[in-house]
């Protein structure tokens, strides 16, 4: 089945009265969480423990599946490691990689998309140059959709939407979200990786119009829990050009991830505040700064806490020994290399993943 793919803004009316009762629930809920956010006093412990779940969930969208140890390891030893959970690592870096673009630039350009692509699929093959691609049903084999398939014509409507996405109109970021992600997704401009790049776009997107500071907030765990309402909602949209469900079903994700993103804020922060307590009464060693570099990220090595803190090799072997002695890291040795993780944290995070 083949449809014609409208160009942006669309011509139909898509700020109708159910999408704006939507809207005002969302909005709120989006609201509270920038707010939230900003008393993690250091952002990137948030940024990177949440980046964990997405890149996971994301993966797992395209049938990449892992475990979080596996992707823990991966961490440590990216070269030497599970293909899957190196994918998801891989994915945590487009996002970096993404948002740092975003920042160096201050917007969302076809050469950021293409670099978040190209980190996502290890190669440059860039846009679609090829004719044939059509999107077909897993199970029957039937050719449900057929996207753009001239490399011009891709690049056009690609042109087009990040003309809608840049230039300020009266449309609320949070419809307009949904509008893009429907319409990259339609132009599907890249061979693979069409997916995950997108999902990254909807991140980059808030944070480009001030609704977010950081990249804290993803949709994939909320689509994948409602897998078939996403691919049906694609397709009825397509058919019929009414975006009303569709707007609805991607402002009701942004609530729900919104509210389930602030459980993980509040649960860090307060596991935080525990460590921080428990740290002074039974070490001599509390610092600030000793306290964020174990929740950075879900594993520390010597090196980093020598750089982290500026202490000397044998200092920063003390801290991690002394951490491991009284149970706040656990040391293992990977290769010739020892680590030490945080399984409080990881244990927050795995918990989460299995409820958002």
């Amino acid at each position: 089945m083949s449809q014609v793919l409208e160009k942006l803004p669309l011509k139909n009316n898509i700020e109708t009265a159910k999408v704006l009762k939507q809207l005002s629930i969302t909005s709120r809920a989006l609201a509270e969480l920038k707010g939230i956010a900003k008393t993690m006093p250091n952002q990137n412990i948030l940024i990177n423990a949440i980046m964990i779940n997405e890149a996971k969930a994301s993966s797992e969208i395209e049938n990449i599946v892992t475990s979080h140890e596996e992707i823990y390891k991966a961490m440590v030893k990216p070269y030497n490691s599970n293909p899957y959970a190196k994918e998801v690592i891989d994915y945590r870096s487009a996002i970096w990689k993404g948002y740092r673009e975003l920042k160096e630039k201050g917007y969302i350009s076809l050469d950021l998309i293409k670099k978040v692509q190209e980190k996502i699929e290890h190669n440059i093959a860039g846009i679609r140059c090829t004719l044939g691609t059509v999107i077909k049903n897993s199970k029957t084999d039937e050719i449900i959709y057929t996207p753009p398939q001239s490399r011009e014509e891709i690049l056009d409507y690609l042109n087009n939407l990040l003309d809608y996405i840049n230039i300020s109109d009266e449309v609320d970021p949070l419809i307009k979200l949904a509008i893009i992600h429907y319409q990259f997704e339609s132009i599907h401009p890249f061979y693979d990786g069409n997916g995950r790049t997108g999902r990254i776009i909807n991140i980059l997107y808030l944070i480009e119009e001030n609704l977010l500071e950081t990249p804290i907030l993803y949709l994939s765990k909320y689509i994948i829990n409602t897998k078939n309402e996403y691919y049906r909602l694609f397709q009825e949209t397509r058919k019929t050009n009414d975006f009303e469900q569709w707007i609805i079903y991607i402002l009701k994700g942004i609530e729900e991830t919104a509210l389930g993103t602030i459980k993980i804020i509040n649960a860090i922060s307060e596991e935080m505040l525990k460590v921080k307590n428990e740290l002074r009464i039974k070490t001599k060693i509390y610092s600030k700064e000793l306290l964020e570099a174990m929740f950075f990220e879900f594993y520390t090595k010597t090196s980093y806490i020598e750089k982290t803190l500026g202490v000397s090799e044998r200092t920063a072997l003390r801290y991690l020994n002394t951490l491991v002695d009284t149970g706040f890291l656990v040391s293992e040795k990977m290769g010739r290399e020892r680590i030490y993780k945080n399984q409080r944290l990881f244990d927050i995070i795995k918990q989460f993943e299995t409820t958002i």
